[in-house]
């Protein structure tokens, strides 16, 4: 919270210099050069002009990182302004940005009921990263057919790798199986695209090495960011419930690997519309759930023992 105070009030009182030597590596490379951070100063104040009241402040903690939220009212903006900034487990400076507050995308689901019998697509203990309703929760709710999207990780001791964290290796989801949530059949396959070293991402391909499959009752999955060369299906196959389909990996638009994980009403990526996701027979935080929706910050798995139906 104090370090998002700071650096907020540095920002517009130009000390610069402050911040820049705060940022990491990456950071300083995706701003493009410390003049940048004049050049966007610039741009808020003719854009937003000048914050006359903060609404609220919030910090979301997470595995190795976390992030400080700030909604603003700014004298020239209609609407709120977030600032955020995202800081590494050492407080360095790894994300910032200044938007108007984004909202989640209109959906005419927000009362559906999952058709398909979902199981957790993994074995195991995982973190819900982004999962939920609201934006602060979960940022892909912004988009339509990621509304109700999941990021899991596999997160120890409150970090998500050993080391470092510069080698997909280090981190404890790679190459963990990634099961089929439900018996379906597999419309899309993209298995050939590299994995990211860690920090670098490929926006050009944003899902990664992904499968869409056709759960019936005109329900999509997309299970993305495998790890390359390991899905184990074609387009046309007939899989079953529990069924291995490939390994977790850092494929695509990733900074880290993860399993993204989402459901929609349409068999394209990036069309269509996100449909809720309830998953059957897991625990969160050691609690039983029959059925529900799981949300940032819990620790899920599937019960051990337990038998689902097929579709």
């Amino acid at each position: 919270m104090e370090l998002g105070k700071r650096y907020t009030r540095q920002f517009f009182d130009g000390e610069h210099d402050v911040i820049w030597q705060k940022m990491t590596d990456e950071m300083r490379a995706t701003m493009g050069g410390k003049p940048a951070l004049g050049d966007f100063q610039q741009r808020v104040a003719a854009g937003a002009g000048a914050e006359v009241r903060v609404i609220r402040q919030t910090v979301r903690e997470q595995p190795d990182a976390s992030t400080y939220h700030r909604y603003s009212l700014f004298d020239k903006s209609p609407v709120p302004v977030l600032i955020a900034w995202s800081f590494d487990a050492r407080g360095r400076i790894t994300g910032f940005q200044i938007r108007p507050e984004p909202q989640p995308a209109a959906t005419p689901h927000l009362d559906y009921q999952t058709k398909a019998h979902l199981r957790l697509p993994f074995e195991g203990e995982w973190f819900v990263f982004w999962g939920g309703r609201t934006i602060e929760q979960n940022y892909h709710a912004a988009v339509p057919d990621q509304r109700f999207a999941y990021d899991f990780i596999v997160a120890r001791d409150g970090v998500s790798h050993r080391g470092d964290g510069t080698r997909e290796s280090d981190y404890f989801c790679w190459g963990k199986p990634v099961l089929s949530p439900a018996t379906a059949t597999v419309v899309t396959v993209e298995r050939l695209l590299a994995d990211n070293p860690p920090g670098i991402m490929d926006a050009a391909n944003p899902a990664g090495n992904h499968l869409i499959l056709d759960l019936g009752n005109g329900e999509y999955a997309l299970l993305a960011h495998l790890k390359a060369n390991s899905i184990s299906v074609e387009a046309g196959d007939e899989v079953e419930q529990g069924q291995p389909l490939g390994e977790c990996g850092n494929s695509g638009n990733t900074s880290e690997p993860h399993l993204h994980f989402h459901l929609q009403d349409g068999p394209e990526f990036g069309e269509g519309t996100g449909l809720p996701v309830y998953f059957h027979d897991y625990t969160a935080d050691g609690e039983y759930v029959s059925r529900g929706e799981p949300v940032q910050g819990q620790t899920i798995a599937p019960r051990q023992g337990s038998q689902t139906p097929t579709r």
